[in-house]
């Protein structure tokens, strides 16, 4: 059982980090739902553009878009401190965006340029910034789970304050590594929240299709874990489901899991035909759309104009045309590039036959 080897590490909060409102009995301030909106207005058109890069083959790989589930991340940087580390799955083009990492390194990575995030390596579904606690971006469906527990383990290990937010989709909710985690970080009450972002469907297949159990926030009953579901089109119900968890977890009082109901608008990857859901039902879900519930709230309150709110959408715009120009002009990695940041390194070049 991991023990205390050093002081608690105290970690500021983001200076733009705000509390919940459910627990300080105040409303969201207008400099949190402006950022909300220019957050989700940057993850929505820079995946607009990956999609038509995509399709006009300027790169290649998988592609996975998160349109729809902007207001999972935007809700979530609110109600975290900066020290806190991130690991996703694949579809996790807008986690670093969010983190703060430059749109112009986000779009190089997909175009494999050496000024990409994980220098071109990495591609689509794998992002990496040690510098913002971003651990990946895994490939494998449900790997970033015992990953997650891990990373926690480390900080309660060495003394250090500092939460891990493990995100899956509800398909890794179905491996086996889940069950094993979750017993361990009970048992040693590791500082993780297990967050799935429940889109509905695990590639083309429903939760109900899948599952006997379709509120997925009771899975971990079985080791006492408490867990909640929350409204993952409400940047309000995230930020506070995850400031509650994160408040839970410093209190030591171990794991947290969240189950995100979410909706995708487009499909699981490129390639995907769609024919499992209607279009009445993306429909529906579109009349959600955080972006427009959050503008919505801006323009009531008189916090920003229509005018205001379309110029922050077109120097979004301007933000991602100067990313794609960035990665087209960026070089590629060299050959040498082969031989770094893999687990030993020797100098290059090697003997050649």
């Amino acid at each position: 059982m991991p023990t205390k080897t050093a002081a608690a590490n105290k970690s500021e909060k983001s200076p733009k980090s705000e509390k919940s409102a459910a627990t300080n009995g105040a409303s969201f301030s207008k400099e949190t739902y402006l950022r909300w909106f220019k957050e989700m207005v940057l993850m929505r058109r820079f995946e607009e553009k990956t999609g038509q890069l995509y399709t006009m083959q300027k790169f290649g790989g998988f592609c996975h878009l998160y349109i729809g589930q902007e207001a999972i991340l935007a809700g979530m940087i609110t109600a975290i401190r900066t020290s806190d580390r991130i690991i996703t799955g694949y579809r996790d083009h807008c986690h670093p965006l969010v983190l703060g990492v430059p749109a112009k390194n986000v779009m190089a990575e997909l175009f494999g340029k050496i000024t990409g995030t994980s220098k071109g390596k990495g591609g689509s579904m794998h992002y990496f910034d040690k510098q913002r606690n971003l651990f990946g971006g895994h490939g494998i469906v449900g790997g970033q789970i015992g990953l997650g527990a891990g990373i926690a383990f480390a900080d309660k290990y060495r003394g250090e304050d500092h939460v891990t937010l493990c995100m899956m989709g509800d398909g890794a909710a179905r491996q086996g590594i889940l069950h094993e985690t979750f017993n361990m970080a009970m048992t040693w009450k590791l500082p993780v929240i297990f967050i799935i972002e429940n889109n509905n469907y695990a590639m083309g297949t429903s939760v109900e299709r899948t599952s006997n159990v379709h509120d997925l926030s009771t899975l971990g009953e079985s080791y006492d874990m408490p867990g909640k579901s929350v409204n993952g089109m409400k940047c309000e119900d995230v930020h506070e489901a995850i400031a509650m968890a994160c408040e839970h977890i410093r209190a030591g009082n171990g794991p947290y899991l969240l189950d995100i109901k979410t909706y995708r608008y487009k499909g699981h990857s490129m390639s995907d035909p769609q024919k499992y859901r209607t279009k009445e039902e993306v429909e529906g879900y579109k009349k959600q759309d955080p972006i427009e519930e959050v503008r919505t709230t801006i323009l009531a309150k008189k916090w920003a104009t229509e005018a205001d709110l379309e110029m922050i959408d077109d120097e979004v715009k301007k933000e991602v045309e100067a990313a794609v120009k960035f990665a087209q002009d960026s070089p590629m990695a060299t050959e040498e590039e082969l031989y770094m940041d893999v687990y030993t390194q020797k100098d290059y070049p090697f003997e050649k036959d």
